[in-house]
């Protein structure tokens, strides 16, 4: 294959992963995007095609581990929670006497009841004592004492 065959195919390759990129917004090709830009480049320099091979996949490894976490961080730093782990440092309610060992509790937090256990196995906590909700495990909220 001629090197304007070879830059060719690298832009074709370059456009499509860009497209799809710009579709998606998942961060999943743009990537790869970086690596057949580097070889479409190669390509028109007259580099061999086992050097541009190469030089895509280095570069496309490259950049999927070292820019990616940096990026999705940049991206995602404005999003608010909208899960349950958005509950976690919020106030609740206890409505159920929180009690461990027996296996009891409920708490009141953003108009939702929750099943609740305290982080501390001893002591319980009595209905109507404000809590701050410390982690979630399974649907069970981990809460202790404001």
């Amino acid at each position: 294959m001629g090197m304007d065959m070879q830059a060719a195919g690298w832009l074709i390759l370059l456009v499509v992963l860009l497209g799809i990129e710009a579709l998606t917004l998942g961060l999943t090709t743009i990537w790869f995007a970086g690596g057949a830009l580097v070889s479409f480049a190669l390509a028109l320099a007259g580099a061999d095609f086992l050097v541009q091979l190469v030089c895509f996949c280095i570069v496309s490894v490259v950049l999927l581990v070292f820019t990616r976490p940096a990026a999705v961080r940049w991206l995602n730093r404005d999003r608010a929670k909208t899960n349950a782990d958005s509950l976690i440092g919020a106030s609740a309610v206890v409505t159920e006497p929180i009690d461990n060992l027996a296996g009891t509790g409920q708490v009141q937090v953003r108009g939702q009841e929750w099943t609740a256990r305290s982080v501390s196995e001893e002591a319980g906590i009595p209905a109507g004592r404000q809590v701050i909700v410390q982690e979630i495990r399974g649907v069970k909220l981990i809460v202790k004492e404001e």
